[in-house]
């Protein structure tokens, strides 16, 4: 069936009959529930591409669970005509090793339109911390290895995977504590019922400013643009060497969608990196909207290609598997 959808898409394309796409309704998938990151960085890009579309129409499809399988499954197997895209963020690169039966090929079963954006995460940690750097931090933990513990929202989500590689950098074991959203596990770091987390600025940093929760370090490459944070040094910076993770969402289509079509998108895509209300509403989340070679399809895909290498034994290590 999928072959012979592929089939008609090219044939299709052959005969110049995507000129008019979109001519109905466009859906994004997100992987996840509505409400999160994810989603709100879902609805602000729908916003900004609707105008480079033609103004057309898009919706948001929130299909989650199985720590964004199912979502990224749903695209992979959707027509290859350029209405069902897929919006998905760093964990995509790390379920090729965190689940053994993955029902797509990440490298394969799609077309990579480009990467929008990047946010940085946040080292926090519980107020009653005696560390007040991550000198010192390490030395705590060191001193309760494999005691202290860490919340996370989820196999594969971006706080796990900040976890797995901390411990991976540092040498340090540190308990993994999962949660079905980060509202429950922040109030629980702010309660000190858990001891560290890593989080969005935008879900922290009023806690940081009113000291319920402490910050300790950036995860990314680059300081926080915000006054609040601008202090903050990054994990390399502050004694982990090479430490970089920062969550990246990226544009997808399923694999054999006409390459008129792709073009139209990735035009659209990259007027809509540019968009004032855009790049403001991004800000405000901390997150910063890409403008380098990654926006190409082919530039994207290598970038996961990396990423994939890059979990791959971090991910290993930490023995930490889906079923």
């Amino acid at each position: 069936m999928r072959r012979t959808l592929v089939a008609i898409a090219t044939a299709l394309a052959a005969s110049g009959a995507w000129a008019v796409y979109p001519d109905k309704p466009i859906t994004i998938v997100v992987p996840y529930a509505a409400g999160g990151p994810t989603d709100k960085v879902a609805r602000d890009l729908a916003d900004a591409l609707r105008k480079p579309l033609g103004n057309a129409t898009l919706v948001i499809e929130n299909v989650s669970g199985a720590g964004g399988t199912l979502g990224a499954t749903r695209v992979a197997k959707a027509a290859p005509d350029g209405y069902t895209l897929l919006l998905a963020h760093t964990g995509l690169s790390a379920a090729p090793t965190l689940y053994r039966h993955l029902p797509y090929d990440t490298l394969q079963d799609f077309e990579y339109l480009g990467l929008v954006n990047e946010v940085p995460m946040l080292l926090v940690g519980k107020p009653a911390l005696p560390a007040g750097n991550v000198a010192q931090l390490i030395a705590w933990l060191r001193l309760h290895q494999g005691q202290a513990n860490l919340a996370h929202t989820g196999l594969g989500s971006p706080s796990h995977l900040c976890g797995i590689l901390f411990a991976s950098s540092t040498g340090i074991s540190v308990r993994p504590v999962p949660y079905k959203d980060t509202a429950p596990a922040l109030a629980d770091l702010v309660g000190g019922q858990v001891d560290l987390m890593c989080d969005q600025p935008a879900n922290t940093v009023s806690q940081i400013v009113t000291g319920k929760v402490k910050a300790y370090a950036v995860t990314g490459r680059h300081h926080v643009d915000t006054p609040a944070l601008a202090r903050l040094p990054t994990l390399d910076e502050a004694g982990v060497p090479s430490f970089e993770l920062s969550i990246w969402h990226g544009l997808y289509a399923p694999r054999g969608t006409p390459k008129a079509v792709l073009a139209k998108v990735n035009g659209a895509l990259r007027q809509a990196l540019k968009d004032a209300d855009f790049v403001q509403r991004e800000r405000a989340m901390g997150a910063v909207p890409v403008g380098d070679a990654r926006l190409d399809g082919a530039q994207h895909k290598k970038f996961v290609e990396a990423e994939i290498e890059k979990w791959r034994p971090v991910i290993r290590r930490s023995g930490q598997f889906a079923d």
